[in-house]
């Protein structure tokens, strides 16, 4: 269980906390991505960059026009395999630690190219590492904003912190989050199950 980042607060206008936690809270709230987008989906992040939805609140807002300058990739529309060299290229050009999301059904395994569909990538992990999946064709600006707390979480729980007694450069292993929306529903134990409930009646 990782503890507050605000760990004391004494008197007004001090407070307590780690170099480590209050570096993750700064990296957290100052995601810059990169001005990418391949197909439909890209209108959607559009959307939810516009100021309907606002992804600034985030901290997330600044859309870097170069990789150098970006960390955070969301991958948005269909990745052919003529494109994935190029989105390759734009991955290894940003600088670390960096984070990708991967949006939309095309993006995450193909979608509706998954089976006839000869010159699509059936999922763009297979070009990059992929830290966020957004399913949905097109998924709704709210979906990506879901997935950018995500990434926000997966920053919270990285640590720099080196292990004692270790050599330089092993460091204690990042807190990964569990996602609380996992999509499933907690089934109820020991209830009698309903047969007859789609019945017509009356």
């Amino acid at each position: 269980m990782s503890q507050p980042w605000i760990e004391g607060r004494f008197e007004e206008n001090v407070i307590t906390t780690t170099v480590e936690q209050a570096i993750n809270w700064a990296r957290q709230a100052s995601i810059w991505p990169l001005t990418f987008g391949l197909a439909c989906c890209a209108i959607e992040m559009m959307a939810a960059g516009a100021s309907r939805y606002d992804m600034d609140r985030f901290g997330a807002g600044a859309f870097r026009a170069t990789p150098r300058q970006a960390d955070l990739m969301i991958v948005a529309g269909t990745v052919t395999y003529k494109m994935a060299s190029r989105v390759r290229r734009l991955y290894n050009m940003m600088p670390d630690p960096k984070f990708v999301i991967a949006m939309g059904a095309c993006t995450v395994g193909g979608g509706p190219y998954f089976k006839y569909g000869y010159h699509v990538v059936k999922g763009v992990d297979l070009v990059v590492p992929v830290d966020v999946y957004v399913p949905g064709c097109p998924p709704r600006p709210e979906a990506l904003l879901e997935g950018l707390m995500r990434i926000q979480d997966k920053i919270k729980g990285h640590r720099i912190a080196r292990v004692a007694g270790q050599a330089i450069g092993k460091k204690v292993e990042d807190e990964l989050p569990v996602p609380h929306h996992s999509g499933y529903v907690a089934p109820q134990i020991d209830v009698t199950p309903v047969f007859d409930h789609q019945k017509i009646t009356g």
